[in-house]
Order: structure tokens, then C-alpha cells, then sequence
């Protein structure tokens, strides 16, 4: 952000008009970017706007009409403005800043963003930035970009130097210990400034009821609360009102929370990428952090992963086997009162929903409803939007569950009202190998040839029997390197040294070369 606003500072503009766009996948992402934009132009004349979903829509678009001169969007949001703000486009966009990039080119993203560069200027500065750079980013780097350059601080799978990486073993048929795993080491271990990560808003939720009976401060972060919740529990976490944060990937990217000691993971997320993500929420800006990771038998892989890239020694966590069977038997006692809590929240859901479609049905039999306020235009149509995600949701179902009789068990356990906790946990995992398996499809496919030349460091003989095997002859080195400086020798003919020991005459004649 400093070397834009630095750059808009001594470029004036001319016009009212929004010349840098930061696009973020996340709310609180945006809102994290936007906080330390304005902060940074305090004493500048430039103007910050912030459009992501779930908060005013009316203040957004009279800050867009007023031409800000930088905006920090989501990409849904954005583009709803685009197509009903009038008087706001983006075709005077200088710079284009996609943060996460590798998130903000994924499958979810990918309709939008088409949309987005499809109405930004042609002329502009684009710049990619992650944690993470993935195939898709360096494709659309290699066909997008002009004379793209690559800056990288550390290589794809590298954590933070001073993060604890810990592992607690789950037993085969033991998947259900898992919520006992957790909570045990919440309450004898990590007992305050803890993450815990879970694959699905469900037990997200879940888990927050749970500890909460338990007597810990708790609070959630997932996309099925409301924004103003969403802010507040991020709030809560940051002022330390709360002990312990559970949040679904919505969290795992980008949030800068000072101040958090541990992560733990419910399961391991569905790639080594993911992993980088969410255990980089600890031991930030060269501070100290754990990460403990909860890994069943089909998880191990991921572990194999992690250890391989890991620059430190990586540990096993043991909890004795009567407290894991101690919060066990306490969590099956608190079933019926999680399954009270969850009850009253349904209803009162119902009739918040209600109440909403009464108003909307009074505001239109009064006709007070404006005409702007019900037809909002979107670059797809309903049946488009519905159709592609069902498409997504299909294939998902058909990697994860390839196999009649799997299927038709998922199915039959889906309709289940009461799940166990092995059920819960299996649901979990299978949520992460149903990206895991969509993952390596991409990776399987055939790569793009490059606008720009790969970088990737060789890869060193194992030993060096191998490295004498593989080891090119001189003449073979001299005839296939490319390299400048071998270029430039060849150009220049041969040095002064080289033909004193050839004994050749010292003097060059004029133009010829030998």
C-alpha cells in the first residue's frame, strides 16, 4: 500500500475518478485493508472507500459516485455496483492488486473475476500477492501479464521460523475422540488467544456450543453468521474478551490477530497450502507460536507433507488415554443441552425469517418499496448462477464418492437427524478430501507453456553416486550453457589466460575471432 499511495501522491489526479482497485476474497480481509489504507493516507488528500458484502449498500454507493481513489472490494459486491452504482466504472483504473491471489483465482472466484478484468482498464499495473502461489496464478501471470517479475520471500510451503508444529495422533475407529482431543487440551493446555479451525460451518458451530457448556469464553467466525456477528466475535477475540476463537477457512487467510499463541486444527485441512494458511495466523512477524494438528489415518498424508517441508524438528503430542475418555464421557452428558441450544436457535431462525418476509410483504402493499431496492441486475442470470453451482456441488459429490455403495451411504447418513461423533468427524474429513481430490485433478492437467521462463531451483542428487551418474562432460557443459556469461565468453573469443596456456599469439587481429 505504501508505494501506491506514494505513487498517487506525486500523480495528481486530473478527474474524480478510482484509480487503484485492492480486491481481497474475505469481508474481514477488506476490512483488515482498509483500516490500514486510511491509516496510511491520514495526512494525504487521497480518499479510501471500502465495498464488501453484509454491510450499508446506499453509504457504499455515495462514496463510489464521489470517485475514492482507492477501493478495497470483494468480488461479489464489486460487481453489483458496477451494474447498478451509475456513474461508477473502472475504466480508469492504474493499478489492479488481487491479495490471495491463488484464493481469488480458484473455481469459486472464477465467473467474477472474468467480469472484474473484463470491465478494468486495459493500460494498468496488476500485482499478485500470496502466501501460496498456485498454477493458476502463474497462468494467468504467463498469458495476462507483460514482462511479468517475481518477487518471493520464501518458497510455497514454508511456515513461520519460530512455530511449534505438533501433531496428536487419533487411533482408527476412534475418529469420534476428537471433540474429547480438543477440549481437553483447551481446558488443561491452551486456556487462552487459541484459533481452532474446522472444515465446515456446522461444526464450527457446534464446537462453539460445546465449549461454551464447558464454562470457556468462546466465540465463532464462519460465513453463516451475519456480518455485524462476524465483526463483533473478531472484535471480542482481538480486545481479549474472549479465550478462544472457532472458525472455518473464512479466517485461515490474510487476518492479522496480534497476539494469538496457539492454532489448532479439528482435521487437517485438505492441502499442505491450506495448512501454511491457517498455522501462519500464529508466530506472526517474528514472534513465537504452536500449531497443534489432530490427524486420523486417512490424514496422513497431508502429515507426510508437512514433516518433509518442515525446517524444524516436528513433535507428537500423547494426552493420557482416561482424560480423552474423561471429556468423553462429560461431552456425552452434555449432548441433550447442544441439542436444546441448537433447537432454540432453528426456531428463532424461522421466525426472524418470518418476520423479514412479512415487512417486505407490508412494504409492498403499501408501495413503498422502491423499484432500485427489488431490482438489482447481476452479470449473470438466476438460472446461470444455479446452474454453475450445481455443477460445482455435482462434481464434488462424484470425486469424493466415487462407488454405488459409498454414495448411497453418504446419502442414507445425510438424512439422519442425530449424527455421532465418528460420523461427524468422518463428514469432516471427507469435506477435505472432496478438495484435496479437486486439487490434484488441477494439478493433473496439462500445464500451459510459459510467456515466462520457470525459476524453480534444480532438485539435488540424493547422493553422490547419483550425482557423478547424472554429471554432464565439459564439452557437453560448454555446448548446452546458456547462460549470459557463458554467451558473452563465447562472444569475446578466448581470454588472455586461455591463450597464454594455448600458446597462442597474444595480440587479436582486428575483426576475426578464433
Amino acid at each position: 500500500m505504501l508505494p501506491v499511495l506514494e505513487r498517487l501522491v506525486y500523480k495528481p489526479r486530473t478527474s474524480q475518478v478510482t484509480r487503484v482497485l485492492v480486491l481481497v476474497p474475505t469481508r474481514e480481509l477488506g476490512i483488515q485493508v482498509h483500516s490500514v489504507a486510511r491509516q496510511l493516507a491520514q495526512f494525504t488528500s487521497i480518499t479510501t472507500c471500502l465495498a464488501v458484502g453484509g454491510l450499508d449498500l446506499k453509504s457504499q454507493e455515495a462514496a463510489l459516485r464521489a470517485g475514492p481513489d482507492v477501493l478495497i472490494a470483494t468480488p461479489g459486491r464489486l460487481i453489483d455496483h458496477l451494474h447498478n452504482t451509475p456513474s461508477f466504472e473502472l475504466s480508469h483504473i492504474e493499478i489492479l492488486i488481487l491479495d490471495e491471489a491463488d484464493r481469488m483465482l480458484d473455481e469459486y472466484f472464477e465467473e467474477q473475476m472474468k467480469e472484474i478484468i473484463r470491465l478494468c482498464s486495459y493500460n494498468r499495473q496488476t500485482m499478485l500477492f500470496s502466501a501460496t502461489m498456485s498454477e493458476e496464478v502463474k497462468d494467468l501471470a504467463a498469458v495476462s501479464l507483460k514482462q511479468p517479475i517475481r518477487i518471493f520471500v520464501n518458497s510455497n510451503t514454508d511456515v513461520a521460523p519460530f512455530l511449534r508444529q505438533e501433531f496428536v495422533r487419533i487411533r482408527p475407529h476412534r475418529e469420534g475422540d476428537r471433540e474429547a482431543v480438543v477440549a481437553a487440551l483447551l481446558t488443561r493446555t491452551f486456556q487462552d488467544h487459541v484459533m481452532v479451525f474446522t472444515q465446515t460451518r456446522k461444526q464450527a458451530h457446534r464446537l462453539h456450543i460445546l465449549l461454551g457448556l464447558l464454562g470457556l469464553k468462546v466465540g465463532e467466525l464462519h460465513g453463516e453468521l451475519s456480518q455485524n456477528q462476524r465483526l463483533e466475535n473478531l472484535r471480542r477475540f482481538k480486545d481479549e474478551q474472549i479465550d478462544i476463537l472457532v472458525a472455518t477457512d473464512v479466517a485461515a487467510r490474510g487476518l492479522d490477530i496480534d497476539g494469538v499463541k496457539t492454532v489448532i486444527n479439528f482435521t487437517m485441512p485438505s492441502t499442505t497450502k491450506h495448512y501454511v494458511h491457517r498455522v501462519g495466523r500464529t508466530a506472526r512477524a517474528g514472534r513465537s507460536g504452536r500449531s497443534v494438528s489432530l490427524v486420523g489415518e486417512s490424514e496422513r498424508k497431508t502429515l507426510k507433507e508437512v514433516v518433509k517441508s518442515a525446517k524444524n524438528s516436528v513433535k507428537a503430542r500423547v494426552l493420557p488415554t482416561e482424560v480423552v475418555l474423561k471429556f468423553r464421557d462429560l461431552i456425552s452428558k452434555l449432548e441433550k443441552d447442544v441439542e436444546a441450544v441448537m433447537k432454540l436457535e432453528r426456531e428463532e431462525r424461522e421466525m426472524a425469517a418470518s418476520e423479514a418476509k412479512l415487512s417486505v410483504a407490508q412494504k409492498r402493499l403499501e408501495g413503498s418499496a422502491s423499484s432500485s431496492d427489488s431490482q438489482r441486475v447481476w452479470f449473470q442470470t438466476q438460472q446461470e448462477r444455479k446452474q454453475s453451482r450445481m455443477s460445482k456441488a455435482l462434481q464434488e459429490f462424484d470425486l469424493a464418492l466415487r462407488g454405488k455403495k459409498k454414495r448411497e451411504k453418504f446419502l442414507k447418513d445425510g438424512k439422519k437427524k442425530q449424527l455421532t461423533s465418528e460420523e461427524r468427524a468422518q463428514f469432516e474429513i471427507l469435506k477435505a478430501q472432496m478438495f484435496a481430490e479437486r486439487a490434484a485433478k488441477r494439478e493433473r492437467r496439462a500445464k500451459k507453456a510459459r510467456a515466462m521462463p520457470e525459476d524453480e531451483p534444480p532438485l539435488k542428487a540424493t547422493n553422490q553416486k547419483a550425482a557423478s551418474r547424472g554429471r554432464k562432460s565439459v564439452f557437453d557443459e560448454e555446448l548446452t550453457n546458456t547462460s549470459r556469461k557463458s554467451l558473452k565468453n563465447y562472444r569475446a573469443g578466448p581470454s588472455f589466460a586461455d591463450r597464454k596456456r594455448l600458446g597462442l599469439d597474444r595480440k587479436r587481429s582486428g575483426g576475426s575471432r578464433r
